[in-house]
């Protein structure tokens, strides 16, 4: 059982920034990626990025130079530090992490989500 627990939403000014953390805990032999997703009212969630297990990034191209994402190895946290937020900004944050249990199975697991609201 893998569990995964989004901090840090809440509401900021356009320009502003949040520092959003998923805590990754249970049964986890390794934790190969973990993933950003963003899901806008009304529209369907989609990923803004991730870190693998090397510490590899990657970014959707409207969050690119603002937002930033880290890994905290020793108690699997992953951290999204988002800057110069816009309105457009908006809506309920997740976590997304793939991989293996301590019996060698496979897992993916989704955090409950965390809202974050940019005013204009």
């Amino acid at each position: 059982q893998v569990q995964l627990v989004e901090s840090g939403g809440g509401l900021v000014q356009a320009g502003g920034s949040l520092k959003l953390s998923c805590s990754v805990s249970g049964s986890i032999l390794t934790l190969l990626r973990v993933a950003w997703y963003r899901q806008a009212p009304g529209k369907p969630r989609e990923p803004i990025g991730g870190i693998s297990r090397e510490g590899a990034t990657n970014y959707k191209d409207a969050v690119k130079g603002r937002f930033t994402i880290s890994r905290e190895s020793a108690n699997n946290t992953v951290n999204l530090q988002m800057n110069s937020l816009k309105p457009e900004d908006t809506g309920a944050y997740y976590c997304k992490a793939d991989g293996r249990t301590m019996s060698r199975d496979p897992f993916t697991s989704w955090g409950q989500g965390t809202q974050v609201t940019v005013s204009s």
